[in-house]
């Protein structure tokens, strides 16, 4: 039996307000090449289906295209779990539906566990799936009056391993083969690295749990969120598949992945991981405008034919008033010569560590280049408020962007 772990799909994402869409669709179409290629059985992707929880059309259309063409495959079964980025009832609401197309859908936890933990045949072997989607504080822990925010930290933990204390039990009692258990989750876990693309559920230590903290009953954990695909705290049964596609600038410099499980006579034999290509060519050119502009026309696309998106660092010995502005009407004239990419973004090297909130603002092709946490972070330095002596401020404020992103009140 062979499982295929991913998850981010982001789809619907945009890269400086420029649609993904077309590399979307290409990761799309890899997958199902990989799931005949490689006999794929079971496919599972561990939450952020969408990149925000009203999806468009477009979006949606791409999703069920995928499923619908997935099910002419070899592939016997899909699990899918919300994350953060999703709607709970969004990917709730076919449940009976894709259940039919032996699609198994888990977007809220449930205190039946029934209805997150799935037990497949393929063969000769079994496996059995605790679908555990993003855990909400909201949906987990019960709120206790006066609380302070340690109390809050450590009770929403709690409830987290509690959650996954007992979805263990419960496999350990369907279980009468000894089969391989796997757990999805999607979350943060000590020692996972971020990069600048991906909000963390909480950034200090609110609900942080480590590689310790996950029942040793799972034989592997199908984990999401963080976008550089990894192993966590050394133990390579812990796994970020990472996000398929560049969802920013930051995460430039390693490969994409997904990973595969292969089980044989009851037991986890190999864990593979798999390469994604680059559909688009995604870069960045640093030094002064000369240097910039002799790179850039250098330029150029991959086999996937999709146009090369640039970001552009200018060393600070240039004229600080050299911005996009400038950069794109040399772009304009590169591309007039037959070189076709974009610049995205035009940054000053070292600038931003340097002024406050205004000066970058200025220096940004566009406010929405900056990310809520940047905004929040200068705008405390310009107030002299220590963000590491409150730290739980910097909490509070990271789950407040969390909760709009899920179009909560």
């Amino acid at each position: 039996m062979k499982i295929l772990h991913t998850s981010d799909w982001h789809l619907g994402h945009r890269l400086h307000e420029h649609s993904q869409q077309e590399e979307q669709i290409l990761f799309l179409e890899w997958i199902i090449g990989i799931i005949q290629e490689r006999g794929i059985d079971i496919l599972i992707v561990s939450g952020d289906i969408f990149d925000v929880s009203v999806p468009s059309s477009q979006s949606q259309k791409m999703y069920y295209n995928f499923l619908i063409n997935l099910h002419a495959t070899n592939c016997k079964h899909i699990v899918i779990t919300a994350g953060n980025h999703d709607a709970p009832g969004t990917i709730d609401a076919p449940k009976e539906l894709l259940s039919a197309l032996s699609i198994d859908v888990v977007g809220r936890a449930s205190e039946n566990l029934s209805e997150e933990v799935f037990k497949y045949q393929i063969s000769e072997e079994q496996v059995i799936i605790a679908a555990v989607p993003y855990l909400r504080d909201q949906d987990i822990r019960r709120a206790v009056a006066g609380e302070n925010f340690d109390d809050i930290s450590e009770r929403y933990r709690m409830a987290l391993m509690n959650h996954y204390s007992a979805a263990a039990e419960y496999c350990n009692s369907i279980n009468s083969e000894s089969c391989p258990q796997i757990a999805m989750g999607h979350l943060f876990a000590i020692g996972g690295q971020p990069s600048d693309s991906e909000q963390n559920i909480y950034v200090g230590n609110l609900g942080d749990i480590a590689a310790k903290d996950f029942p040793h009953d799972f034989d592997y954990i199908a984990l999401g969120h963080l976008h550089r695909p990894q192993i966590v705290d050394k133990n390579v049964r812990i796994r970020y598949s990472g996000s398929p596609n560049i969802l920013s600038f930051s995460e430039l410099n390693y490969a994409k992945k997904v990973i595969e499980i292969e089980i044989v006579n009851n037991a986890i034999k190999n864990i593979i991981e798999l390469e994604i290509p680059r559909f688009r060519e995604i870069t960045k050119v640093e030094g002064n405008l000369q240097e910039c502009l002799i790179k850039l026309e250098r330029i150029e696309s991959n086999e996937f034919a999709l146009t090369p998106w640039i970001e552009v660092v200018l060393d600070n010995v240039e004229n600080n008033k050299i911005g996009f502005a400038d950069i794109q009407h040399k772009v304009e004239e590169l591309n007039k010569k037959g070189l076709k990419f974009e610049v995205l973004k035009v940054t000053n090297k070292n600038q931003r560590n340097t002024v406050g909130l205004n000066k970058i603002i200025s220096d940004s092709n566009s406010i929405k280049d900056l990310t809520p946490i940047e905004v929040f972070k200068e705008k405390c330095k310009e107030q002299n408020f220590d963000l590491v002596e409150n730290e739980e401020i910097l909490d509070a404020f990271n789950e407040i962007v969390n909760i709009i992103k899920e179009g909560k009140e």
